[in-house]
């Protein structure tokens, strides 16, 4: 049994995302343990200020784990944060930078552990993609290989700022039977401990298989 999971569209600690405040509820804690690994070239003390400011607006703290880095990935001090946490959330950013840090380390199995024995995992943008495998390149919008914490499902992050061509081209390729979800910014499709989906948040999300339509429940249990 694991833990809630929360695929983010991207856009994450910002208005209309109210479903943190049921995931803060459901780690049962007052503490978020965020890694601003993806965006390591982009300012990452900017993101753990904003978490920060948005997590004490519903009553907790926040823990930030600063592994930018391979190095980053091996400290025992940010391996055992992320084992012991009842909340971790992975800021939005590059997903190939996130994945090459994250990818077979001990900060990567930890998280894993740490999700499985019943902590709330939340992931946005970046996360959201590489977590899943087939992961969706943003940068083309073809395929490549993710982390695999989910597999058979793929995610487009920011669906919403993305072109009708991008996300036809991203559909043409999407594996047969692979659902492709399309989660828009502020907005987060939420896998419960057992196994059910739902979204919450500011926009929409879509679910594509074989190029049509489907609903919540094509996804995987």
């Amino acid at each position: 049994m694991s833990g809630p999971l929360a695929l983010v569209g991207g856009g994450e600690w910002r208005d209309g995302c109210d479903f943190d405040r049921d995931l803060l509820a459901a780690s049962a804690g007052d503490e978020v343990v965020v890694l601003p690994t993806a965006a390591a070239y982009e300012h990452p003390e900017l993101v753990v200020r904003r978490a920060t400011e948005w997590f004490a607006a519903a009553g907790a703290t926040v823990r930030p784990v600063h592994a930018v880095d391979r190095a980053g990935a091996h400290d025992e001090g940010n391996v055992a944060a992320v084992r012991d946490a009842a909340f971790v959330y992975l800021a939005d950013g590059s997903p190939m930078h996130l994945r090459s840090v994250l990818l077979h380390s001990p900060l990567w199995d930890a998280l894993v552990a740490a999700w499985q024995g019943g902590a709330v995992l939340a992931a946005s943008g970046a996360g959201a993609t590489v977590l899943c495998d087939p992961a969706v390149d943003p940068r083309g919008g073809a395929f490549t290989v993710g982390l695999g914490l989910l597999r058979g499902i793929a995610v487009v992050a920011r669906a919403d700022t993305w072109s009708e061509d991008k996300l036809h081209r991203t559909l043409q390729l999407t594996p047969p039977g692979v659902p492709l979800v399309e989660i828009d910014e502020r907005t987060a499709l939420i896998r419960e401990p057992d196994g059910t989906w739902r979204s919450g948040g500011a926009g929409t999300v879509s679910v594509w298989v074989d190029g049509r339509e489907a609903g919540l429940d094509a996804l995987p249990a």
